[in-house]
């Protein structure tokens, strides 16, 4: 079964850097889009990026050119690489394979 674990999470100042992986610990190798999610205190959950097998990639609209998905599928891992940090980017960050999500890393920026 597909098994995600992510980490890399942490706390950093406002306009840092953080980068994340989610690593497929399971048997099962997935070909499925990856994604990442993420909840804020308070919020729903909401969609950040998404990286299918042949690499295309979509973001949330509050991205906007700050976060860039990528993956290593002979690793099965998947990365987001958050740039130009905000305090509302404070959340837990959450990854995807169709069902499957992971346990969560937390990010907290300060301002």
């Amino acid at each position: 079964q597909v098994q995600l674990v992510e980490s890399g999470g942490g706390v950093v100042q406002a306009g840092g850097s953080l980068r994340l992986s989610c690593a497929n610990v399971g048997r099962t190798f997935s070909m499925d889009a990856m994604h990442w999610f993420r909840q804020r205190p308070g919020k729903e959950r909401e969609f950040v990026a998404r990286i299918t097998w042949t690499g295309e990639t979509t973001y949330g609209d509050f991205v906007k050119g700050r976060f860039t998905i990528s993956k290593d599928y002979a690793k099965s891992t998947a990365y987001l690489q958050m740039n130009s940090l905000k305090p509302e980017d404070t959340a837990v960050y959450y990854c995807n394979i169709k069902q499957t999500w992971g346990q969560g890393t937390q990010v907290t920026v300060s301002s």
